[in-house]
C-alpha cells in the first residue's frame, strides 16, 4: 500500500510542477516538488522497513 500512495505523491507532484510552470506559478511549482519528495522518502522508508523485518 505504501508504494501505491508514492507513485500517487510523485504523479501528483509532477503534475503540479507542469501545471505550476504552465501557470507561473511558483507556489504550487514548490508543493509539486513537496510532493514528489515525499512519495520518493515514503517508498524509501517502505523498502527498508521490508528488508529489515524479520523472516
Amino acid at each position: 500500500m505504501p508504494y501505491v500512495l508514492a507513485a500517487l505523491a510523485v504523479l501528483l507532484g509532477a503534475a503540479a510542477v507542469v501545471a505550476g510552470e504552465a501557470d507561473d506559478s511558483p507556489g504550487l511549482q514548490g508543493i509539486g516538488v513537496l510532493l514528489v519528495l515525499t512519495g520518493v522518502v515514503v517508498a524509501v522508508r517502505a523498502v527498508r522497513a521490508r528488508r529489515s523485518a524479520p523472516r
